[in-house]
């Protein structure tokens, strides 16, 4: 369409004839411009109310906002226009269209042009396409509602296929302001496009999501393990990865001794085949296996194994079946290696193999910390008064009052070597007439404690019995010879019997379900009394045997003793000692008070991992280590204080001892002059001890003046950990 521009010189042309023109002019644009638009917007003929509306769009390089205008006045929409939403629009049709097929012509050319229309409520919003899908687009299971070019999100449930592996294959029929993720969890896929591409991808996804000939098989296995199988199945798979996806799937059923196979027809196929050539009995070895043990003693498993084994053999059906199967099992223990030696059927050995693995398991250590606390006192008094006549001068009659609660007033009679006196002992009388009479007084009190701790510790594994002992051997004489018939015998003799005396602990720990502890415990306590009035040796025994029950890292007291004894001794002269007062000089009186506690304590920890333990090693050990380190503070008299004995860092204990081909004694051997001797041909023959003249010919010339034969020129062989020493053994053995 083209316009030409009309000029009109004001100032030659009359007013009425210019008003004239104007008017006639706006008229002829008017009807103009009115035919033009009637031709879009116009409504057809009169029809039928059946009959829809229909209309032709025929834009070129129009404004996309007018376009919007015009499918609005046509649709009746209303629509919200992004700022975003610019450009030119061209549309060529040739039939009528009714409104719907308006508007997805309309849709058509907003995805022509990057933009999609977004539906609400009441309004449409026209937006980028890039965003449109964060929106709040129509969403549903099916696509009934939706059609053409419009922009949903669609969610299609797949159910034979994993919905993860159809992702990267539908990803490239997407663009880009689509959307395509997989739920795992629910095995859906969602779909964010528009209605036209989703409905392909359904039919695609619908044509993958079909049912394979994926079943699941049970293979038996008569001599191999199910477990060994499927170890090496696997490593089959890691060895190709490409391969590895189209792999079926094996499972071991350990119980049954069975592999389960599930996959495509054809890959079970070539697996089975795999499985049968494997499961053959072996040719060497026959049915003889030797299996090490890691923590149990392989002679304790054998007759539990042999017990087992004999058990599952009755399982056999038949009597015949029973003694040949028992004929072919045999279980040996190795204790230099701690393994055991097995010959029987695969069935029989699966199951005891079973076993094994179940008894052979690292069992657990329980540290047995026992407290004994003893206090005791002891307090004596004694008082007497022992007379002592002697009138053989004068011939009158001798005679003593005489206790043996005391010292014995005959021990004084030579003065010139008196006893050792205990306590205050005073004598008194007349000494000077022909019937001298003397008096002996003894006084003595006594007071004596004792507060005595012992807290032995123990550590042992569970259900293992173990011991502490503290103490001395102590000899007791239990017989003698001094030759009967003979005055003078030449070799008399005493019988002698060494004991344990001192402090014994044995425990047996057993932990049970929950972390409590059973423990058979066994406390005894041995002393040697201080004084003692027998023919030999008297000793103190406190002892305990018991078991309990107690919980991990509790404390139980196994048992006590209050003992309080009152002893009251008196001798005296009958007559004499009753009567009143004086009587005191004829009688001799001890009393003695002994009061005694004694407890025993037990507290067991079990110690499950290395990490308990060693806290509780290192809290003894720095224990022991800080009593010496005072002791050294405190100084050693008349020595150095550096000879005071203390222990090394516990970190600098346990640390490792360096490699031999890193050690500093490696390095000083391996440099020129570093041992003494070296042997100038190694080829030589060993001598002939028995001709004696194989020493001139095969021994080596050792003489001091050849340099090459000095203790300076020894070669060591090389480190075989080293890359020469590798290379030079292989070149040996070549």
């Amino acid at each position: 369409m083209s316009f030409r521009v009309l000029t009109i010189n004001f100032n030659k042309t009359n007013i009425p004839f210019i008003r004239l023109m104007a008017i006639t002019l706006l008229s002829v644009s008017l009807i103009v411009s009115f035919g033009m638009i009637r031709q879009v917007y116009a409504a057809p003929p009169a029809k039928d109310a059946d009959t829809p509306i229909t209309t032709k769009l025929n834009f070129v390089e129009a404004d996309i906002r007018t376009v919007i205008d015009a499918v609005a006045k046509l649709t009746g929409q209303n629509f919200i226009i992004d700022p975003r939403v610019k450009g030119k629009v061209t549309i060529i049709q040739q039939r009528d269209m009714d409104a719907d097929q308006v508007y997805q012509v309309f849709l058509s050319v907003l995805k022509v042009h990057g933009f999609a229309a977004i539906p609400g409520k009441d309004v449409t919003k026209i937006v980028p396409d890039v965003n449109a899908k964060q929106d709040a687009i129509r969403s549903s299971g099916g696509l009934s509602a939706a059609e053409g070019d419009e922009l949903v999100t669609h969610i299609i449930e797949v159910k034979y296929v994993n919905a993860a592996q159809l992702v990267p294959i539908l990803r490239p029929l997407v663009p880009q302001r689509g959307h395509l993720a997989a739920v795992p969890s629910s095995n859906v896929i969602i779909l964010s496009d528009s209605a036209a591409n989703i409905s392909r991808l359904s039919k695609i996804i619908r044509r993958i999501d079909t049912v394979s000939g994926d079943e699941i098989e049970v293979i038996p296995l008569q001599h191999a393990s199910a477990s060994e199988l499927v170890r090496i199945l696997s490593q089959l798979g890691q060895a190709d990865p490409k391969k590895a996806a189209g792999q079926p799937k094996v499972i071991a059923d350990e119980r049954t001794n069975s592999l389960l196979i599930s996959g495509g027809k054809s890959s079970r196929l070539n697996i089975k085949a795999l499985i049968m050539h494997l499961d053959t009995p072996l040719e060497i070895g026959g049915n003889t296996h030797v299996v090490y043990l890691r923590n149990a003693v392989a002679k304790d498993l054998v007759p539990v194994l042999t017990g087992v084994s004999q058990n599952v053999s009755k399982g056999k059906k038949g009597a015949a079946a029973t003694s040949s199967q028992n004929s072919q099992i045999s279980i040996q223990a190795d204790e230099n290696t701690n393994a055991l030696v097995i010959t029987a059927p695969p069935a029989v050995f699966r199951q005891l193999k079973a076993v094994i693995s179940q008894l052979d398991v690292r069992r657990a250590q329980v540290m047995v910390e026992a407290i004994i606390a003893e206090v005791s006192h002891e307090a004596s008094r004694e008082l007497g008064v022992q007379w002592g006549v002697d009138g053989r001068a004068g011939n009158s009659a001798v005679g003593l009052v005489n206790f043996s609660l005391g010292t014995p007033i005959t021990a004084y009679a030579n003065l010139e070597s008196p006893p050792n006196p205990i306590g205050l002992n005073i004598g008194f009388g007349d000494l000077t007439g022909s019937n001298p009479i003397v008096a002996l007084l003894s006084a003595l009190a006594g007071d004596s404690q004792t507060n005595i701790l012992s807290t032995p510790s123990l550590v042992t594994l569970d259900n293992e019995e173990a011991e502490i002992l503290v103490g001395q051997n102590v000899p007791f004489v239990t017989g003698s010879f001094t030759g009967q018939g003979s005055s003078s015998p030449t070799n008399p003799f005493n019988t002698v019997s060494r004991e344990d005396i001192g402090l014994t602990l044995k425990i047996k720990p057993q932990i049970n379900e929950g972390d409590a502890i059973k423990l058979e415990v066994l406390q005894e306590i041995q002393t040697i009394a201080p004084s003692s009035a027998a023919v030999d040796i008297i000793t103190n025994k406190r002892s305990v045997t018991t078991n309990v029950m107690v919980d991990d890292g509790q404390i139980i007291v196994l048992g006590g003793l209050i003992q309080d004894d009152l002893i009251e001794s008196e001798q005296k002269v009958p007559g004499l000692g009753d009567i009143p007062i004086l009587g005191w000089l004829f009688r001799y009186q001890r009393t003695t008070k002994v009061k005694t506690n004694l407890m025993i304590f037990i507290h067991p920890t079990i110690l499950k991992d290395n990490k308990t333990m060693m806290a509780f090693t290192s809290e003894k050990y720095n224990y022991i280590r800080s009593k010496q380190m005072k002791m050294k503070e405190e100084g050693v008299r008349l020595m150095d204080d550096d000879v005071a004995p203390i222990l090394e860092e516990m970190e600098d204990f346990i640390r490792l001892p360096p490699a031999y081909e890193d050690s500093v004694q490696r390095m000083e051997l391996s440099a020129p002059g570093g041992v003494a001797g070296q042997l100038t041909d190694s080829t030589l023959p060993p001598p002939d001890v028995d001709d004696p003249d194989s020493s001139d010919t095969n021994m080596i010339d050792t003489d001091p003046s050849d340099s090459s034969s000095s203790s300076d020129n020894i070669e060591l062989p090389p480190n075989l950990f080293s890359e020469e020493g590798q290379e030079d053994a292989g070149r040996a053995d070549q």
